[in-house]
């Protein structure tokens, strides 16, 4: 592109977003707003139980109910055989996720599905589910992920054996997969050390806190052709699924994006889609489904929890020169924690010499976990940040200039194995370091943490198509669920390209039918994958512009420049110009229409790295923790949209002091989570909080046009350990598990106090 960034018209302002008047009166469509005639109400059958043998089950009673027009069961899912369960061994598994759908002969955690009611209205739904006859076999269950590694636990698996160890064992095992990164020679940095940390670590599962609950409509038409309208991150993700888990052809599916109340990796896979589907084919009606919160919260993926054992060796001066971890994360009741990821982005930030991280994704008898914002990193950082901080106070060295004296720069070979190449974690540390929060006062019981966070961001399969209106206005059809503000991305970015205001462009999100594969939203991916298809496409539609406008005054399409959002010529010595309107209203003449589409595999996604500063108070009396200020720093590459980017670093900064202060899934002894709804799963509401302040560091990543790298996984990484290296240094005692409520937080108090006396 010709033109830089000093002279950009639209990349880096503040419109308002194209969706934020519908959202903000009401008129936006949810999954839940969208409705057909003569639509079904369809209910799910849940486990009382958290682990628990089928004996017999019974729908007869139920669908002689009358109202109640179909009913399934796992018997009306097809079988997939093993070897068909993944495609080219990788995730997901859909003999698990069809397990997880409907349970077959086991329930695996209270909530699991057992049977699916299609009727009239919602009364005979629930009424029918009552009516279902079902005999359990109770079996011991095991939630806590330490417990279900031990030899004598309850087996979830009669079949699964543990991967990745050698020689490979020979008995079952809730221990799904181990896995095993190294970097250096461990022994020999350690034995190099002037000072080696260790501390164990504990983290609780914790939900996405998405508004939205589950919901979708599905219809079957007479010859098989169906349509699906779901709230999702990704509508070719859901028909993919649905169509591998129900063996139906892609081309039988349509699935239309809805808007989405928030999803944070938690709307990246299935639940009520496929059953939909089923009731409504053996209905021969739409079936409208929607989960309560509780069901959300029973039956639906959190973020794993985890426990954390890890190790640090420094000099004298700080520098680090070995580090170790064994990371036991829980995957819910089927194999797929995101473990792998927790290995590999603990010490990204770092450059250290000797790394091994040792991951082990491990089944218990709770919901399947999900993708929850930078899946896996949250709790590896928490602990690799805290051993960080002890460092600093052990060696009475400021906790930033620790990070800087370690930090990874441009050239540094992650602990993962790839080199980085422009990266702005120093340039979040010294930013962090120069603003005024950093040198702020503190009073007695307050206490300032500080943990930086990296997330890889990525690519992938993308698509764009831009047409030109009559009205010489421009359309903009992309494949990706908006998330958080891409829209207004998609549109800035189409109108820097054709130099016109951002007003002109309609940005739009197509169904499955209507626009080529896009990847799902998620990874921090779509600003950076999905602009750049649009870059590519408007650029291309501008070529054709200026043929077109070449045609029309008889002279080479070298002689026409752009400008403006105009076609400029010399034409017959005297300057000439059409703009997009007039270009529109003489199309027919020149060819017809004007549209180009972009599908391509984004490669070159920028890593991003984020430093945060937490100040607390702590009552020595009670143990509450109050955020008095909270700074969140992060390289962006380039804010397109600064506002909606400073929102993103706003609500992950939110989300992850709920995580390290209050959030956690609570089970009595039976399995049976106690705390199913936002009154009692304690997330933070605007009085917990003080107005998160944001630095935007801008390290433009060169692998596309408008310097873009991804920004939505890193701010939720470095909460967990800001948070919990404030409230360490504001009471004297390491804390190091999650979350701190209250009463947690009083008995380290008092354990440290009784140490001192």
């Amino acid at each position: 592109m010709s033109r830089t960034p000093e002279n950009w018209r639209s990349v880096g302002t503040r419109p308002v977003r194209p969706d934020g008047i519908d959202k903000v009166t009401g008129r936006a469509v949810f999954s839940a707003d969208f409705n057909l005639p003569d639509a079904l109400h369809g209910a799910v059958l849940r486990s009382p139980f958290a682990h628990a043998r089928i004996l017999r089950l019974d729908t007869s009673r139920a669908m002689a109910l009358e109202g109640v027009k179909a009913i399934v069961t796992a018997r009306d899912l097809p079988l997939i055989p093993a070897d068909q369960a993944t495609t080219d061994g990788q995730p997901p598994d859909f003999r698990d996720m069809s397990a997880n759908i409907l349970a077959r002969d086991k329930v695996l955690y209270e909530g699991h599905a057992i049977a699916a009611i299609a009727a009239v209205d919602a009364q005979t739904a629930e009424h029918a589910l009552t009516l279902v006859d079902v005999e359990y076999e109770v079996l011991p269950h095991v939630i806590d992920v330490q417990q279900a590694m031990e030899p004598d636990a309850p087996v979830l698996h009669d079949s699964l054996v543990t991967q990745g160890i050698t020689p490979a064992p020979s008995h079952p095992s809730n221990i799904a997969s181990r896995h095993e990164q190294v970097h250096g020679d461990v022994e020999r940095g350690f034995a190099q050390a002037d000072i080696i940390l260790t501390e164990e670590f504990t983290t609780q599962p914790v939900h996405q806190g998405y508004i939205e609950p589950h919901a979708c409509m599905a219809r079957v038409a007479s010859d098989g052709q169906t349509d699906v309208w779901c709230s999702s991150q990704g509508q070719f993700m859901v028909r993919a699924y649905c169509a591998r888990l129900l063996d139906m052809p892609l081309s039988q599916i349509r699935v239309t994006p809805l808007e989405i109340g928030g999803g944070f990796g938690g709307k990246t896979t299935v639940y009520l889609e496929p059953l939909a589907i089923l009731l409504a084919r053996r209905s021969g009606r739409p079936v409208k489904m929607q989960m309560s919160r509780a069901e959300v919260f029973r039956a639906t993926g959190p973020a794993s929890g985890s426990y954390i054992s890890m190790k640090i060796g420094a000099l004298k001066d700080g520098t680090l020169v070995a580090a170790q971890g064994i990371l036991c994360y829980q995957a819910g009741a089927f194999p797929g924690s995101p473990v792998r990821l927790g290995c590999m982005t603990a010490f990204a930030p770092y450059d250290i010499a000797n790394v091994k991280m040792i991951g082990y994704d491990v089944v218990v008898n709770r919901p399947k976990s999900a993708a929850y914002r930078a899946p896996g990193a949250p709790m590896a950082s928490f602990a690799a940040e805290s051993l960080l901080d002890m460092l600093a106070l052990r060696l009475d060295m400021d906790p930033i200039d620790l990070r800087i004296r370690n930090a990874a720069r441009p050239g540094t070979r992650a602990a993962y194995g790839i080199s980085f190449k422009e990266i702005g974690y120093l340039e979040t540390l010294q930013a962090a370091k120069a603003h005024p929060h950093y040198s702020a006062p503190l009073a007695r019981n307050q206490g300032r943490g500080v943990a930086s966070g990296f997330w890889f961001n990525i690519g992938g399969q993308s698509s764009a198509a831009l047409t030109l209106n009559e009205d010489g206005t421009v359309m903009v059809t992309t494949a990706n669920p908006d998330i958080g503000g891409s829209r207004a991305s998609m549109a800035l970015m189409a109108a820097e390209v054709l130099e016109i205001d951002v007003s002109r462009v309609r940005p739009e999100i197509a169904d499955t039918s209507s626009i080529a594969y896009s990847d799902l939203t998620g990874g921090s991916r779509v600003t950076f994958a999905v602009g750049m298809a649009v870059t590519q496409a408007a650029s291309e539609l501008l070529a054709k512009l200026r043929e077109r406008a070449a045609m029309l005054w008889d002279t080479a399409v070298d002689e026409v420049t752009w400008r403006d959002g105009c076609a400029h010529a010399c034409v017959d010595g005297k300057d000439v110009q059409l703009s997009l309107a007039s270009l529109a209203a003489q199309a027919g003449k020149t060819g017809g229409p004007i549209a180009a589409h972009v599908s391509l595999n984004a490669q070159g996604a920028g890593p991003g790295f984020g430093t945060h500063i937490c100040d607390v108070e702590v009552d020595p009396d009670t143990g509450r923790v109050t955020v008095l200020r909270y700074t969140a720093v992060q390289d962006v590459g380039k804010a397109v949209h600064p506002a909606y980017v400073e929102g993103q670093l706003q609500g992950g900064a939110a989300q992850g002091i709920g995580w390290a202060l209050n959030e956690a899934y609570l089970y009595d002894d039976n399995g049976v989570q106690l705390n199913p709804g936002f009154l009692d799963y304690r997330m933070p509401v605007a009085s917990d909080l003080p107005m998160i302040d944001t630095v935007l560091v801008e390290v433009p990543n060169p692998r596309h046009p408008f310097g873009v790298r991804g920004v939505g996984e890193v701010p939720i990484i470095p909460p967990l350990g800001a948070v919990a290296n404030a409230v360490s240094r504001a009471t004297n005692a390491r804390h190091a598990d999650l979350p701190m409520s209250p009463p947690v937080v009083l008995k380290a108090i008092q354990r440290a106090a009784r140490k001192r006396r």
